[in-house]
């Protein structure tokens, strides 16, 4: 495993800690920082909703605090949820799982900047395209990720098709199309599919950039599309892009050996530090 040096470490916990703030106002309790969506819907993968040691508060964070921020999730009507880097606050995870929230694992990996990163092959017919606000596809394309994360997903295509139609309408209706149609305006969000001939989404993938560095996330295939590569496709994708726009520090975050694989094929490396979320199903 490669270590991580202070400086890479430094820029994906100042990363974490202001990509947030595209989306959110930030309220502090003490060491912890909670930030609360400014608008409804979801514009970002996983909240804003959750909470974070501050830099200086992370090894002071009590019991108090927790309970404190918790309570104000409560009365905003969003997960209590809580995100950090295991090594940045090492005491923090029991404290979190004491209190009685399940603490999950996302080991990082990073991209090497001067390493190439080739398209990758796709399906005949199948194209890529980076949305645009006013990209027809949007909504489907922001439902897609329900299906492709869902447990119990239909496999059938037209079932696949009629499902995600639904959840397109439910997301366009609760406001979360409308809310991201301004961050790709502005470039805080990055959005690419992979359609099918029809026009019809595949697989999605997005990142949003804070100071020269992104996450990638949110890659997911319908279950009907996979082992296509289209995940690679869209990876690859999203990396370009990226790069294209000045993003020199590229990483991201997995849940199982078998997305590792796929990412350490394009190139990705494990770093020596975790992602740690704590109740937050968005991510998990």
């Amino acid at each position: 495993m490669r270590r991580m040096t202070d400086s890479l470490h430094d820029r994906i916990e100042q990363y974490y800690a202001t990509v947030p703030l595209l989306f959110a106002a930030a309220e502090d309790f003490g060491p912890l920082r909670l930030f609360v969506r400014k608008d409804p819907g979801a514009p970002y993968y996983g909240g804003p909703s959750h909470a974070q040691p501050t830099a200086e508060g992370a090894p002071s964070v009590r019991t108090a605090d927790i309970a404190r921020v918790r309570a104000r999730q409560r009365e905003l009507g969003v997960p209590e949820a809580f995100e950090w880097l295991a090594e940045s606050a090492p005491a923090l995870r029991a404290l979190v799982e004491a209190a009685g929230l399940p603490v999950l694992e996302r080991p990082l990996m990073v991209l090497d900047p001067h390493l190439p990163l080739a398209p990758q092959p796709l399906p005949d017919g199948v194209t890529l395209r980076v949305l645009t606000a006013d990209d027809p596809v949007l909504p489907a394309a922001l439902a897609l990720p329900r299906l492709a994360f869902a447990k119990e997903a239909p496999t059938v295509a037209s079932a696949v098709r009629t499902e995600l139609t639904a959840l397109a309408q439910e997301l366009t209706a609760d406001g979360t199309v409308a809310t991201v149609r301004p961050t790709l305006s502005a470039g805080h969000k990055t959005l690419v599919a992979a359609l099918a001939p029809d026009g019809a989404p595949l697989a999605t993938g997005h990142y949003h950039p804070a100071n020269g560095a992104t996450e990638i996330g949110g890659i997911g295939t319908l279950p009907t599309a996979r082992r296509q590569g289209l995940a690679a496709a869209v990876t690859a994708a999203l990396v370009a892009h990226a790069r294209d726009h000045g993003v020199g520090t590229i990483f991201l975050a997995y849940a199982d050996a078998g997305v590792a694989r796929l990412y350490a094929r394009l190139g990705f490396r494990p770093t020596s530090t975790t992602l740690l979320i704590a109740n937050q199903p968005a991510r998990s």
